[in-house]
């Protein structure tokens, strides 16, 4: 298979505004553009979480890495993270049993609570400075769920062992101050800064061998039975083994996705206020849409975001930067008054959802030997977890008991 010469993916500006996260300025990952012809185990497309998550498994599995990117390491949609570590997915489990069947909607929320875990045992392993913090995930009611709906949820998840169990009015209030008459209390969730996290995840493999070749743009695509070779527009090529394109919401061109879009989302972060913040700085979000969700930061920021919307252009989306902003304040100060909503940072980005609310992760129909993580649902950073797992038993060869949940459509 070989595709025409011209960029292989569809670009977009992922972001605009300043996320918090680059309040210090940019990370510093060491990279270089691509000056040579190369020949390597596996070449892997996009220097974000999921480029990342699947080098550092691939180099466990002592393979020959090279990553290339257009922008650079920790330059694309990774700052736009919120990055709330949940095994909750966009699709309720009640909901997505109506869809997927019962076996797979329950095999879908074990997978993304064992990729938490997963996520929790890398950074530990690799001593990563990222703020990591275990937490707890309130689930608020709201128009997608109301009380009672949320009490089948919660009972959905505890009878098949996810840690998860409905509180009422009083122990939310103790938890948050919030005043509602209950909630879905889930433990195993978590919080980090998603730029010092893929910063460390990059200068970790650069110490194990892995290179990055940025700014770098892929041009041209080849593949076979023996291996796959990429162009780029410097006239150089790497040959591989395998290929993984990681390139998040600028899609490759050889994939066609199915009931997959991209989305527009905002988000915002306080000044810090230590002394405001809920009792236990749980992660909050509600069964509503268009959702709020909100978290803290280690420095006692308050994080909050949603009203996503159907991405139209960058334009649209940046220009609706301070309506959507004040959307989420009101809602942030009618949740919890005692709040100082004032932003001091605010941004935008692409945002990616699918019918499930599950990701796209694995081979590309009709490109041997080459494979594609779409990090599409709410768990960006808790899929491409999964995604690490899954390709690098993929080039491996073994089977993950899983793959066919995220398979990409043929």
């Amino acid at each position: 298979m070989s595709n025409g010469l011209g960029t292989t993916t569809v670009q977009r500006d992922l972001r605009s505004g300043t996320p918090v996260w680059l309040r210090r300025g940019p990370a510093r990952v060491m990279s270089a553009p691509l000056a040579e012809n190369l020949k390597v185990d596996v070449v892997v497309v996009g220097a974000g979480i999921s480029g990342a998550l699947v080098t550092d498994a691939l180099l466990r599995a002592g393979k020959r890495v090279a990553v290339l990117d257009r922008r650079g390491p920790v330059k694309g949609s990774t700052p736009a993270s919120t990055a709330l570590l949940q095994f909750d997915i966009d699709q309720p489990l009640t909901h997505l049993t109506r869809k997927l069947g019962r076996e797979r909607a329950v095999r879908a929320y074990w997978r993304s609570a064992t990729a938490v875990d997963f996520l929790r045992g890398r950074i530990a392993d690799l001593g990563l400075r990222c703020a990591f913090r275990e937490r707890q995930s309130v689930y608020l009611p709201g128009n997608v769920l109301n009380v009672k709906a949320l009490k089948r949820e919660a009972t959905a998840r505890t009878e098949v062992g996810l840690r998860s169990r409905f509180i009422g009015a009083g122990e939310l209030r103790a938890l948050t101050g919030i005043e509602r008459p209950g909630a879905v209390l889930s433990c195993g969730a978590g919080e980090l800064d998603p730029v010092a996290l893929v910063a460390g995840l990059w200068r970790s493999a650069l110490s194990r061998g892995a290179s990055i070749y940025a700014p770098t743009e892929v041009i041209g695509i080849e593949s076979g039975r023996s291996g796959v070779t990429l162009t780029t527009a410097s006239g150089h090529a790497i040959r591989a083994g395998h290929a993984v394109f990681a390139t998040g919401y600028e899609l490759v061109k050889l994939v066609k996705p199915i009931r997959y879009k991209v989305i527009s989302t905002w988000a915002m972060a306080t000044a810090p206020q230590p002394d405001r913040l809920w009792p236990s700085r749980c992660l909050i979000w509600e069964a509503a849409d268009p959702y709020l969700y909100l978290r803290t930061t280690s420095d006692g920021r308050v994080i909050a975001g949603g009203e996503d919307e159907a991405f139209s252009s960058e334009v649209r989306r940046d220009a609706l930067i301070p309506a959507k902003i004040n959307a989420i304040r009101r809602k942030l100060e009618k949740l919890l008054p005692g709040l100082d909503t004032k932003p001091e940072f605010t941004w935008a980005g692409c945002f990616g959802d699918s019918s499930t609310g599950l990701p796209a992760i694995g081979a590309i129909p009709g490109a041997e030997r080459c494979f594609a993580v779409l990090g599409y649902g709410g768990n960006g950073i808790t899929f491409s977890a999964i995604a690490a797992q899954v390709i690098q038993r993929a080039v491996l060869g073994l089977p993950d008991p899983d793959a066919d949940l995220f398979a990409l459509p043929g």
